[in-house]
């Protein structure tokens, strides 16, 4: 029986006075790749970083491997959306997966050349290294998606969370990720990402979380990805879903 690394219960949060994630329930297994899909607004973004402590919540329990995340920060990873970064910020490639590594190296000591060996390491794997000394600013939205990956990666994290990784990316790129976090997978770790393109679900993830403010549904993709599940969790939002969509979703 696989083994439970993230339990949420009752799990709700707010900006300003308005409801974004309301009584959320739900658990992951590890070893799992699960896709979080459902309309704008319906509070993706939200549940990562409500989970992450960098939201508040307003009710709920949150538990990584039967602890608090504070406890178990050390084995967590996070990509955030590229557009919520800085990219003018004066650094170079490198030096941003480096940061990756500060939970080891410690805010206020300088990395040594065995770290900077790992970030450049973690670019090769994205194939960026190339790239390591340049500026941030100079690099395509692509390859800033892939150095913000090489970061997550040398952290060397059991539980992935990404947002939006695959948002506004080439194709080479979208294929780059994707495989990487199909060998994290492999590997055993735990990889959780907002998604936004419903065609790719059954592809790319084994697992599906449908959200709209609380969880609608959850569970493996050959059972819950369903026109039904679609329906549930985007009501009128579902103009840009292929009609038909044999080839996308499959009904119960």
């Amino acid at each position: 029986m696989a083994k439970t690394v993230l339990k949420v219960t009752n799990l709700s949060a707010s900006y300003r006075k308005n409801t974004v994630l309301d009584n959320v329930n739900f658990q992951i297994e590890e070893g799992s790749l699960t896709g979080i899909v459902g309309p704008n607004g319906a509070g993706k973004s939200t549940l990562i970083k409500t989970l992450l402590h960098l939201h508040p919540s307003l009710t709920g329990k949150i538990d990584f491997y039967g602890l608090p995340f504070k406890k178990a920060k050390r084995v967590i990873g996070y990509v955030p959306q590229r557009g919520s970064v800085d990219w003018d910020f004066p650094t170079n490639a490198l030096d941003v997966v480096v940061m990756g590594l500060y939970g080891q190296i410690g805010w206020l000591k300088r990395p040594s050349r065995a770290h900077r060996k790992l970030a450049y390491e973690a670019l090769e794997k994205m194939d960026m290294a190339p790239y390591a000394d340049r500026q941030i600013s100079q690099l395509s939205g692509g390859q800033q998606q892939r150095v913000f990956l090489a970061r997550a990666l040398v952290q060397d994290a059991e539980f992935y969370f990404m947002d939006e990784p695959l948002a506004g990316v080439d194709a080479t790129t979208e294929k780059a990720i994707m495989a990487i976090l199909k060998e994290l997978k492999d590997e055993g770790k735990t990889v959780m990402v907002v998604h936004h393109d419903l065609q790719t679900v059954t592809d790319y993830f084994d697992h599906v979380l449908f959200l709209n403010r609380t969880v609608k549904e959850h569970g493996l993709t050959d059972s819950v990805f369903t026109k039904e599940n679609i329906m549930k969790t985007y009501g009128g939002k579902m103009q840009r879903i292929v009609e038909g969509g044999s080839h996308v979703v499959h009904s119960n």
